[in-house]
């Protein structure tokens, strides 16, 4: 389908014009290139506004050099500015946990990497707070959302406060923004000044303890101040766990932190959206295309999702390192098999789709539709994991509707394979609890995924082989993982199919120390595993791994954790993810000794010196290829960053 330059929000001036109006309500600057499409923030703020009547434009990644005139060149807007950093925290999307330069900008046009600055957030508010002094900057995205409370930032290597203390913008709306972002517009609408903006859900704000609505109250949460975790690591250990309960506690308190002689106050979120909510955000009028200011240029990240569908939000795997449930909740909001459905059918539409639909999933695959049985207990719940240390007896563990989602999918006209690329969790998938039903729904669910619904590769994260490492990830035992792989593999010699599982691994987490490591390459050794998809843990704010790295405490015991640090420590640790390349041998060998453990060399290499190692033997790329035709797959599975970082707004 060919796109009109209008059935996009306006980016110029021109723009603005051909759509005959001659002022703006709301004006949003995005880190990101524009990607009409809602996975990506700025377009589903951008395009809720508009559902409601308001004027907005976008103006993606402006040149924040020179004479600023990307932030002049639409004027005033009636209501305010308006903040979107980007998909991915600006940090973490520019640089490696060894703070190197990332190969490229997923999110900026042919990947450039000069089309943001670090801390969007802080330099687009300083340009417009410059420009536009009486007008209101709204903060929103995960750059702000995961930096509203006194945070460790690891590429400076300290605590830095509130980020409306670093930008000078006037409110953050965290989270998931349509519902917070509409009230706040109604409100200025309705001739409100920001200042007076206090009691909206979801958002921060600096105030006076004098000018707080209610006055500091019994049922608020005062967290130690930042001058206090400035001076006292602990401190800002015990506040972590304040803050993470109430991101994820349905009915949450205020919290509220002093900075200098200031207050932030962060007020309780919204409810977890219904299923109408979720689905009008979704089904609002986007292209799924790149604006055509990029025609002819390649978008990364777009060519990952264009052919997937998100089909809910949230995640109660509550990882440690982790930012989806700082951000989204734990609780999981569903879109409905109609409109699922719909936007498939917008992909089919699509003149490259060959019939194969990369993603049908969210922040995991296999929790769609599962909640509590009893709410009320949900209500009271302050657990940040409904599935750690073990799976909750009250949670309903049905992959039912979720099967029904992928069966109704499956047979829509155009559709050939619909293929699973989100994560998935096999701990939800061996767990046996006391409804029968539920367990058989899980039984038919694993066999389904493995015959139907994996492009070759299957995507797991153990992300350990230590049990005590993964208990501070929150991530289940690695015996359920060999569990799993053992069905995976029966399932492919049963069905003929020559599948593979790929495995993620994180080296240099809180708690890990280097002969975890050791243990973890023998393990995977023993397994046939060549890991490939590995990263070395990087501290990012709001997760409780990034407060046990950088406090030394698990906010939750207050016990002392060891963190690899030093490039040399984290080095040590990584090399072993690689025990099977010849160059890594020599140094491998020598750590084994150095720290007492010379029995696992033979359990990684022959006895004999100088004797090549042996190499897990792994299908050839054209025996992978003649298995792919043989299985009809015929698209190679969907290359992702190893990104714990994204979210849609």
């Amino acid at each position: 389908m060919e796109y009109k330059l209008t059935d996009f929000l306006p980016t110029t001036k021109k723009e603005v014009e051909l759509r005959g109006w001659d002022s703006l309500d709301i004006i949003l600057f995005s880190g990101d290139a524009y990607v009409d499409h809602p996975s990506f923030g700025a377009a589903v703020i951008g395009r809720t506004l508009e559902a409601a009547g308001y004027r907005v434009a976008i103006v993606p990644q402006p040149d924040w050099h020179g004479d600023y005139r990307d932030f002049k060149k639409l004027g005033r807007p009636r209501l305010f500015f308006g903040i979107a950093p980007g998909c991915m925290d600006s940090m973490v999307n520019k640089y490696t946990a060894a703070r190197r330069l990332r190969s490229e900008d997923a999110y900026s046009p042919d990947g450039r990497h000069d089309m943001r600055p670090e801390y969007p957030t802080i330099v687009y508010t300083k340009i417009l707070k410059q420009l536009f002094p009486d007008v209101p900057v709204v903060l929103g995205g995960i750059e702000a959302s995961l930096r509203r409370l006194t945070h460790y930032d690891y590429w400076q290597d300290r605590l830095r406060p509130c980020i409306l203390c670093d930008s000078g913008a006037d409110l953050i709306t965290y989270g998931m923004g349509e519902k917070t972002t509409l009230e706040l517009a109604q409100r200025i609408s309705d001739g409100y000044r920001i200042s007076d903006v206090k009691d909206i859900p979801q958002t921060v704000y600096i105030a006076k303890e004098k000018d707080i609505p209610g006055g500091i109250t019994a049922d608020d949460i005062m967290l130690h101040s930042h001058e206090e975790c400035l001076r006292n690591k602990r401190s800002q250990a015990e506040n972590f766990r304040h803050i993470e309960e109430q991101s994820n506690m349905m009915h949450a308190h205020r919290l509220l932190q002093q900075v200098g002689n200031d207050i932030v106050v962060v007020n309780p979120p919204y409810p977890p959206m219904t299923t109408e909510e979720l689905d009008a955000s979704f089904d609002l009028p986007y292209t799924r295309q790149p604006h055509p200011k990029y025609k002819g240029k390649r978008i990364p990240a777009f060519d990952m999702i264009k052919h997937s569908v998100n089909i809910h939000r949230g995640c109660f795997g509550g990882c440690a390192f982790c930012t989806i449930s700082a951000h989204q909740g734990k609780f999981i909001a569903c879109r409905s098999k109609e409109s699922i459905l719909k936007e498939v059918k917008q992909v089919i539409a699509m003149p490259d789709f060959k019939g194969y639909l990369s993603d049908l999933g969210g922040p995991s695959a296999n929790m769609y539709g599962m909640h509590g049985r009893n709410l009320n207990a949900c209500e009271k719940c302050k657990r940040p994991s409904c599935i750690h240390p073990q799976i909750c007896p009250n949670l309903n563990t049905s992959h039912q509707k979720l099967l029904d989602i992928y069966h109704a999918v499956d047979a829509l006209p155009g559709i050939k394979k619909s293929f699973i690329g989100s994560g998935v969790r096999y701990d939800l998938l061996l767990y046996r609890g006391k409804d029968e039903e539920a367990n058989r729904s899980a039984e038919q669910y694993t066999e389904e995924l493995i015959c139907r619904h994996v492009s070759g590769r299957l995507k797991v994260a153990p992300e350990h082989t230590s049990d005590r490492v993964l208990m501070l990830m929150r991530k289940p035992s690695f015996r359920q993982f060999g569990e799993f792989k053992r069905i995976f593999d029966r399932i492919n010699r049963e069905q003929g199919l020559r599948q593979q599982i790929i495995p993620y691994f994180i080296s240099s987490h809180p708690g890990c120390h280097e002969e975890d490591m050791a243990e973890l390459a023998v393990l995977t050794k023993k397994l046939d595993f060549q890991l490939e998809q590995v990263q070395d843990f990087t501290p990012t704010p709001m997760t409780v791994a990034t407060e046990m790295w950088y406090t030394g405490y698990d906010p939750y015991t207050l016990e002392p954790v060891f963190s690899a640090k030093t490039p040399r420590e984290k080095q040590a640790q990584r090399q072993y993810f690689f025990w099977y390349k010849p160059e890594e041998r020599k140094n491998i060998e020598q750590s084994l000794r150095r720290i007492g453990r010379p029995d696992l060399i033979s359990r990684l290499y022959s006895t004999y010196p100088g004797t090549p190692s042996p190499v897990p033997q792994h299908p050839s790329k054209s025996q992978r290829n003649e298995s792919h035709r043989a299985n009809n797959r015929s698209e190679k599975p969907r290359k992702e960053k190893r990104g714990r970082h994204r979210s849609d707004q």
